[in-house]
């Protein structure tokens, strides 16, 4: 689909695509796609985009393209380029998560690959991406102590040094390790600053990290902590890594009314106050887990919910929020949600088909859109950036004009095959 580029604002090539996009209510007009994938050049993007100085998108997809996903560049005109196809070998295999530097050099990690460890699949990969697209792998991981399957991007400090987390790894401790907290130096060499234990320190770091100006790291981990979500493995926490590599345990969710599993980074004011996500908690919906909550976490260690998803019939305002958040200068959160809203994609069950919310500072949430299960439109959307304009950039793992394969009908209903896009980045206007 070609796309082209006006006054500044992006608008699609296509007249049947535009008819679809007017006939839907006005709830739904903000939403322009800007590419949508087809495989060859990518399928199931993943993770927030980055934006360079004159406007072009650079972000990952997880699989497509050789068969291990993608690096891709969107030019403000629409031309879209693929500037590494990971092969699934020594180059990694699903790439997650990018940071640029200010000479254009783009750095990432993958989930797989990189090694013949992990059972053959690679154990991921901290890999850096040159402008003209050459790769060059910084680390590979092997497995053991040093961490296993990184599942989000790295940070960069001003010397150099990449930061990161690794799904498992690190120790004996929860079958194949509990996770581990990472610095890769320029010279290549990974040190563990913090391997988890699984036990009150938490377990399954799978989100990023931020930094602080004394250069300690904050995160969340998915599972772990002292109470019992996930069958038993506790409901996550927010912890903070010093630089000598102290780990403090700030929070412990209790899987309640102040939500459980924690599954993306964290965002902070000047002030020191922490905002996130969690992907499930908050109240008895979405069978009984919780629909996720945006919390809010004090400098002292105080938590407070500022929403709790599915308090409206049919989660209409959303549920699963869980690839991180976003803020404008007045203190506007902003997400999005995996499932919920007025769409209809579920499997067996009504789950939606995702959204994007903004949760204003006293805690009231609009959802700003929701995806509808229509092919063209896009959804299961992912992290969100902000563009020179103001505007909300992201994609949808699922949806667009071109065909990925599908899934079943529903239990009981007549043999079908449901398509599935290969995915869409957007940019949404309020």
């Amino acid at each position: 689909m070609r796309m082209l580029h006006a006054c500044g604002k992006y608008i699609l090539a296509g007249a049947a695509t535009l008819a679809a996009l007017a006939s839907l209510d006005p709830a739904h007009a903000g939403l322009r796609v800007l590419h949508a994938f087809d495989r060859s050049d990518g399928d199931n993007p993943e993770g927030a985009l980055v934006e360079d100085s004159v406007g072009n998108l650079y972000g990952t997809t997880v699989s497509g393209g050789s068969g291990g996903g993608t690096v891709f560049k969107l030019a403000p005109d629409g031309t879209e380029s693929v500037l590494h196809s990971f092969t699934g070998g020594s180059d990694g295999s699903e790439p997650v998560g990018l940071i640029m530097d200010e000479a254009g050099n783009l750095y990432g990690t993958t989930r797989y690959g990189g090694s013949a460890g992990c059972e053959g699949s690679g154990c991921g990969t901290v890999f850096k991406l040159a402008p003209d697209g050459t790769e060059t792998v910084l680390y590979a991981f092997a497995g053991e102590n040093d961490g296993t399957f990184p599942n989000s991007g790295v940070i960069e400090d001003k010397a150099g040094n990449l930061y990161g987390t690794t799904d498992e790894g690190g120790n004996t401790g929860c079958g194949y390790g509990c996770g581990t907290v990472f610095k890769l130096a320029p010279s290549g060499t990974e040190t563990v600053l913090y391997a988890f234990t699984g036990g009150s320190d938490g377990a399954t770091p799978s989100a990023g990290l931020i930094e602080d100006s004394t250069g300690n790291l904050y995160g969340t981990t998915y599972q772990g902590g002292n109470n019992s979500c996930t069958d038993g493995f506790g409901c996550g926490t927010v912890f903070k890594i010093a630089p000598d590599g102290t780990e403090t345990t700030l929070y412990t969710f209790k899987g309640g009314t102040d939500g459980g599993t924690p599954d993306s980074a964290l965002i902070a004011d000047s002030a020191g106050n922490f905002y996130g996500e969690t992907s499930e908690g908050g109240g008895t919906g979405c069978s009984g887990y919780g629909c996720g909550t945006v919390f809010e976490l004090a400098a002292d260690g105080t938590e407070t919910v500022l929403y709790s998803f599915c308090r409206k019939r049919g989660c209409s305002d959303g549920a699963g929020p869980s690839a991180g958040l976003i803020s404008d200068k007045a203190g506007n959160l902003y997400g999005t949600t995996e499932g919920g809203g007025s769409g209809s994609c579920g499997i067996g069950e009504d789950l939606g088909c995702g959204t994007i919310f903004e949760v204003a500072p006293e805690g009231t949430e609009t959802v700003l859109h929701a995806f509808l299960n229509v092919m063209s439109h896009g959804y299961d959307p992912g992290g969100l950036m902000r563009d020179k304009e103001g505007h909300l950039i992201g994609t949808t793992e699922e949806g667009g004009i071109r065909s990925c394969g599908g899934f079943p009908g529903r239990s009981g209903s007549p043999p079908a095959f449901h398509p599935r896009g290969c995915g869409i980045v957007f940019r949404f206007e309020k």
